[in-house]
């Protein structure tokens, strides 16, 4: 069994919440499926992007999962999905008053303690063990990911790096948006994170797994990550959706 809690906040600074997020559980497809977008592209057109990719995604999802799907399928549907998404951003993109609207996806799909995660752009999904050890799963499609990579910056001078929201690939712009796969197996009182940069340029990995793991149920857990990236000034839009495995 798994437990699953989401919350998407404005933040302090920005005038509009371009965050958006879905979760549900198991029910009929046989898998927990989540999906967190940040968009981009001003006034409107973040905010647009966002909700039509999570609405997308889920749609598939839900249409093409089975519980009698095992994991190499569900990979499939997954990636089906983000380019469904990728299409439908990208058709309202190629409008006028929309051109150059995108959006950063990263989803789970949950089955049995095995994970399933996808992601285009720097949104991050985690993996925090009951024990108190945090990893990073996803990689950022962004430059200063390719400059950790390289070596020319660490992890931690990435945080605060000038042009660390540059990112090169995102659901929009483009007319194929692929997404990378990752795999995770969860144990009893193990728990994902999935993310957006507003959460994670205002709070370190072990911060964020100590606010997780601290005493009360996955809504206060996400209530204190909100409260710390508010406290950092929360100059972004903040969502995160968190599954614990019972």
């Amino acid at each position: 069994m798994i437990n699953i809690w989401g919350v998407t906040d404005i933040g302090l600074v920005r005038r509009e919440n371009q965050d958006a997020y879905a979760v549900q559980d198991g029910g009929t497809c046989g898998f927990t499926v989540c999906v967190v977008c940040d968009g981009m592209g001003g006034p409107g057109g973040g905010k647009l992007a966002s909700e039509l990719a999570v609405e997308t995604f889920m749609s598939v999802c839900l249409d093409k999962l089975s519980p009698e799907m095992d994991l190499e399928g569900a990979k499939q549907v997954a990636e089906s999905a983000v380019a469904a998404a990728n299409a439908a951003v990208y058709e309202r993109s190629c409008e006028g008053s929309m051109r150059g609207m995108g959006t950063t996806l990263v989803s789970a799909l949950v089955r049995d303690g095995r994970a399933l995660l996808n992601n285009v752009g720097d949104s991050r999904a985690y993996l925090i063990r009951s024990g108190g050890d945090i990893a990073r799963i996803t990689k950022d499609h962004s430059l200063v990911e390719r400059l950790v990579d390289r070596g020319d910056i660490t992890a931690e001078e990435a945080r605060t790096y000038p042009g660390r929201n540059l990112i090169t690939r995102a659901l929009g712009p483009d007319p194929e948006a692929p997404s990378d796969s990752y795999e995770a197996v969860l144990e009893a009182g193990d728990c994902l994170l999935l993310c957006t940069d507003g959460l994670i340029e205002t709070a370190t990995d072990q911060e964020m797994a100590a606010a997780v793991l601290e005493a009360g149920d996955g809504g206060a857990c996400l209530e204190r990550l909100l409260e710390l990236a508010r406290s950092r000034g929360a100059p972004d839009n903040v969502t995160a959706v968190l599954l614990r495995q019972q």
